[in-house]
């Protein structure tokens, strides 16, 4: 197996949407990381994937962090918790859902997936988004500014060697994180949700226009659960040839 690079952070968002938390150690399941985004918020009047409420509209939930109880991991529904903006915590219940309807027009109604279930969660396109340092490095060089890794909810941010082989060599292949092993599936094909600072959630659309000019959307790659196992910040990251 040739390596790539390793694993700089791992990240999980509990809830779809919401600021995530990153974590030092996670089991991969087969769906992807293990309670990723098991939680979600959704429009009863609409269907499938545009059901989901999403920071693309309401940018405000993106100020809220949601966290998983790693001690009630094994449950069908692990322990959340909220911490909004003004410190404030919650459950997911009544309370939390009175808080988010004040950021929305339409009536928001809350779902959960049983986060022991191999059914899909509130996932995009992919079970697991990887992004790397080259890739952020090259971005930050046609954007012209510094950019934070969250804008792009990776799930893993891997730093790759300079002999390092780029995403777009890994897509069809495997990669071997600690006990895990990773089916590279696709790109990832962006939309408006990076143009919002993580931390002051202004747009800059200038963003979004320099991925389609330059890498024609795509950026970071989708991965799907061939092995589950256990993955830690700093694992090796290997391609299985």
């Amino acid at each position: 197996m040739a390596r790539i690079g390793e694993i700089s952070s791992i990240n999980r968002y509990p809830v779809k949407s919401l600021a995530g938390e990153s974590l030092a150690s996670c089991h991969i399941d087969t769906y992807g990381l293990a309670g990723d985004r098991c939680y979600a918020f959704y429009d009863e009047t609409k269907e499938g994937w545009d059901s989901f409420i999403t920071a693309r509209n309401i940018p405000a939930m993106l100020a809220y962090r949601a966290e998983l109880d790693e001690e009630s991991m094994g449950s069908d529904h692990p322990t959340i918790r909220v911490t909004s903006p003004e410190g404030e915590i919650y459950k997911w219940d009544e309370s939390l859902l009175v808080e988010m309807q004040k950021h929305a027009k339409n009536k928001m109604l809350m779902r959960s997936y049983p986060a022991t279930s191999p059914e899909l969660k509130a996932v995009d396109e992919g079970s697991i988004l990887i992004i790397t340092s080259t890739s952020l490095q090259k971005l930050e060089a046609i954007w012209g500014k510094e950019l934070d890794p969250r804008r792009f909810r990776a799930n893993l941010v891997v730093a790759v060697e300079d002999s390092g082989l780029g995403e777009e060599e890994w897509i069809g292949k495997r990669l071997s994180i600690g006990s895990a092993e990773l089916q590279i599936d696709k790109y990832c094909d962006r939309c408006s949700m990076v143009t919002l600072d993580p931390d002051s959630l202004e747009r800059d659309a200038s963003l979004l226009r320099k991925i389609n000019e330059e890498m024609n959307l795509n950026f970071g790659v989708y991965a799907s659960v061939q092995k589950t196992g256990v993955i830690q910040a700093g694992d090796q990251v290997r391609l299985i040839v």
